[in-house]
This record gives structure tokens, C-alpha cells and sequence, in this order.
């Protein structure tokens, strides 16, 4: 059939219409979006059979395939696909516990809670109950951070990177910041703190070596022109062997007596010392401001095992100045984002609650006996069939998103052998399920991590990985 005869062929849009299977659709996804994702379909037909050349026996398309019932299971089926794009809840058995790619820290119950509470019904966000006029809404966030970090006051905006820039545009707008040059680091997703800087306005003032930094370093750089001295905890790496930093009470100590403002941006931010649970030890929020940390940044959805967002702590008459700044209002919270902090951060005044509670500290300090016995379960439930071998190994989980990135936790993993089946063919479609399953590949090996399943996604788990064996065996 030539080319002409092909697309005259092509139904139009009232035989569409009046196909009962039309209405099927249509019914389950509007006629908008049906006759958007029909005509995209009919205008790719059209450009196969015109990329063919005028007279050619055969072309891509069948005259099968410009039947209405075949047309319309094709829109059909990009309709489903379609909706099933966007967020989706996952499977996390890849062994990253602040997985940046999968959302991070999971919240506590009581915070989930209180967002469905705050989300479905008016709130009182900014209005004062007392004397029923307009309030604030970070009064009770405020107290809660003065309370845990021993600052004297505190604001929240949308995430840490905010908090950052907010702070160096409204403290140090077309001043010098003094950083150290083994300080400079590179975010998640290619953002640099140059390069927050430089959007602040800030100027930035590098100096020592990648690997050692000395206080004469940063008080040789001090001049007419310096708004502050910056201090960023590298929390996403770690430069080791012969190197030297400053501690955060030397450099507060010199600041402080040329009346400079000391800022730091502590990544992940963490309120309690784990060491005790197998984690190096690092500085906390309450350590550096006590200290003398003039301003300090960090995350609410790492470490703190709360909603994404930049808590700035510090000294009440800077807070103050970035509260008054007019990017506070671009970059604030909204309700729900308070909502679900508040509830993490009440967690805190108990730390054998909040660890309990907290998923993220749960799962930090859950011990690796607990991953092997969900990982025998998990062996119970699946049915290998033959080549294919299931084995409980050892594996080493990761904490992840910026934090501790020298470390790993001992866990303890399913792992499978799929014989002369390619292991990505096998971890794609765990990839492509309703609930998408990730894993890892290691040394053609499939790992299912159980240090980041929790026991209710056993049963959903086996069922996704038996499903996907019984499709590709």
C-alpha cells in the first residue's frame, strides 16, 4: 500500500468517538486528555507512514495497526502510563538510609499524623488563639529549637541550602566571607557553596590549602571589606592523613575580638551524640553553639530524621535580621513542613523515645542481628526456581545523604544468583513493579539489603521478587 492510500486509510477522530471502548476510557480519564493523547497518537502514525518513501511495498505500519480498536488500546495504554509517572512509594532494599534519590528521612508516625491533621482541616498557622489577632508561625518551631540546641532563637526555610544563602545575603551582601579552601564543597545535585555564595552577593575569600587551614590563615585574610568568617563541616567527605582544621572555639574566640560574625553550615545536622551506637562521633548543633557558633545552618530531613528544611540557630539579633530579610518570605516554610517538625522535634526531650521513634535514628542504631532475621523471613518466603540461587551474605549499608561518608554498617543482605539471566535485566523490572523494588548490583550479584526493609514490606517484597522470577524463568 502506497503512502497516500496509507494515510487516508488513518480514522478520524468522530470514529474514535463513537467506539464504545472510547467511552471506557474517556470515563476513567477525561475526554481532554483523550483527545490530546489521541491526536499525538494518530500525528506519530502519520510521521512513520511520511518518513516512508512514496511508493514502498511495505512500511512500518500494518493496516491492522490503523484499525480503531488497535488505536485505541495504544491510548489507552499511554494514558496508564502516564498516570503511573510521578512519585510513587518504593521498596527501599538498596541499604542507603538517607537515600537522597528516594526521599531521604522517613517520617515519624506522630509527625505523619499531625500533617494529615493540619492538611484536611484550617489551622492555626498565623493566628494568635489568645488575643485573636494575626500570629507567628514559627512561635512553637522557635521554642523547640532554643530548647534542643541551646540557641537563643531560630527560623526555618525550605532547605539548607536556602538557609545558607539567606544568611550570607542578609549578614554579609557585598562583603568578604573568610572560608577555608578544603571547606568549599560540592552539594547533592551539583550545588557549590562558592556558588551559593556568590548568589547571597557574598564575596568569597578563600584561604589555607585543601588539606590544612590555620587560624593565621584566616586573620592574615581579615581586612576592611570582611562580613564573616564561614565554616562548612564537610559532611559528604572526608580529607584524611596530614591535615589540619580550626575548631569552631578558636575561630569564634578571633572573630569575636574583631568583631566578626562566625556562620556555620553544619550539612546534615545532627542534636545527639551516637558514638554510642557505632557512629563516629560528630558535632552537634548544641556543641557548636555553646561553642560560640554566631549563626548555624542545617538539614531537617538528613540526620535530624524530620521534613526537608534549613533550621537556622544562632544569636537572637541576627535571627532576627533574617527573619526581617524580605527573601524570608520566598523561602519559608508552609504548614505541613511545620507541622511534621514540630512533632520530630518534640521526639527529642526523650533520646530513647526519639530513637525509637525517629525512623532514620532507628534504623542507625538498630543492631545487624535484627537485618540477618528479616532476611531469613524474607529467604522463607521466595520460591527460587531452578539456577537460581539465594544466599543470606553479609553486606555493608550505607548512612547517606551528605552524612558519615567514611562509614558503613555492618547488615546483613539477601543476595541472588540468576545463572545466565542478566542481573540488570532482573533489578529493571523489580524497578518497573506498582511498588518499584530497589536493589543494588554487586559483583553480578542481586542485593536485597534489610537494613533499609522494614518487617511490614517482607510480605510485599517476596511477592514483588517471586512475581518478576516466575515472568523472566
Amino acid at each position: 500500500m502506497n503512502r497516500q492510500k496509507l494515510l487516508s486509510s488513518i480514522p478520524a477522530v468522530n470514529d474514535f468517538l463513537a467506539a464504545e471502548q472510547a467511552d471506557r476510557i474517556i470515563n476513567k480519564y477525561s475526554r481532554t486528555r483523550f483527545l490530546k493523547t489521541l491526536r499525538s497518537e494518530l500525528e506519530k502514525i502519520r510521521q512513520i507512514i511520511l518518513a516512508e518513501k512514496a511508493e514502498m511495498e511495505e512500511t512500518d505500519i500494518d493496516c491492522q495497526e490503523l484499525k480503531v480498536g488497535e488505536i485505541l488500546i495504544s491510548v489507552s495504554k499511554r494514558l496508564e502510563a502516564e498516570d503511573n509517572e510521578g512519585l510513587k512509594r518504593v521498596i527501599n532494599a538498596g541499604g542507603i538510609i538517607l537515600h537522597t534519590n528516594l526521599g531521604r528521612s522517613l517520617l515519624p508516625e506522630n509527625a505523619l499524623n499531625k500533617v494529615k491533621e493540619i492538611a484536611a482541616e484550617y489551622s492555626s498557622l498565623e493566628f494568635d488563639l489568645e488575643n485573636g489577632e494575626r500570629g507567628y508561625r514559627y512561635k512553637r518551631t522557635k521554642q523547640l529549637l532554643r530548647d534542643l540546641t541551646g540557641a537563643e532563637s531560630a527560623v526555618v526555610v525550605n532547605n539548607n541550602a536556602a538557609a545558607v544563602m539567606l544568611v550570607l545575603k542578609t549578614i554579609a551582601e557585598d562583603r568578604e566571607v573568610i572560608i577555608a579552601r578544603g571547606e568549599m564543597v560540592e552539594i547533592g545535585g551539583s550545588f557549590r557553596i562558592p556558588e551559593v555564595m556568590e548568589s547571597s552577593g557574598a564575596i568569597l575569600k578563600e584561604v589555607g590549602s585543601t588539606n590544612k587551614v590555620y587560624l593565621k590563615d584566616y586573620l592574615t585574610a581579615v581586612g576592611e571589606k570582611t562580613g564573616a568568617l564561614l565554616k562548612v563541616h564537610t559532611s559528604n567527605y572526608r580529607i584524611q592523613g596530614f591535615t589540619h582544621s580550626v575548631s569552631a572555639e578558636e575561630m569564634v574566640k578571633a572573630a569575636h575580638q574583631h568583631d566578626l560574625v562566625v556562620i556555620e553550615d553544619l550539612g546534615s545536622g545532627i542534636l545527639f551524640d551516637l558514638s554510642e551506637y557505632g557512629l563516629p562521633e560528630e558535632p552537634t548543633v548544641k556543641e557548636e553553639i555553646l561553642a560560640g557558633i554566631d549563626i548555624l545552618t542545617f538539614s531537617g530531613d538528613k540526620l535530624l530524621g524530620g521534613p526537608q528544611a534549613g533550621i537556622i540557630v544562632g544569636r537572637e539579633k541576627f535571627i532576627s535580621q533574617i527573619e526581617q530579610h524580605p527573601l524570608m518570605r520566598a523561602l519559608r516554610v508552609d504548614k505541613m513542613t511545620l507541622a511534621a517538625l514540630e512533632e520530630t522535634l518534640k521526639l527529642y526531650y526523650n533520646l530513647e523515645e526519639a530513637l525509637q521513634k525517629i525512623p532514620t535514628l532507628k534504623i542507625l542504631t538498630e543492631k545487624a542481628e535484627k537485618a540477618k532475621i528479616r532476611a531469613e523471613k524474607l529467604k522463607a518466603k521466595i520460591e527460587a526456581p531452578a539456577g537460581v540461587k539465594f544466599t543470606i551474605i553479609e553486606s555493608e549499608a550505607k548512612v547517606g545523604g551528605g552524612a558519615y561518608p567514611l562509614n558503613t554498617f555492618k547488615s546483613y543482605a539477601l543476595a541472588v544468583e540468576t545463572g545466565d539471566l542478566s542481573p540488570e535485566k532482573f533489578v529493571y523490572k523489580l524497578r518497573q513493579l506498582k511498588t518499584p523494588v530497589i536493589s543494588r548490583i554487586q559483583n553480578e550479584l542481586i542485593i536485597f539489603d534489610l537494613k533499609t526493609v522494614f518487617e511490614h514490606q517482607l510480605e510485599e517484597l517476596a511477592i514483588s521478587i517471586n512475581k518478576v522470577l516466575a515472568e523472566v524463568f
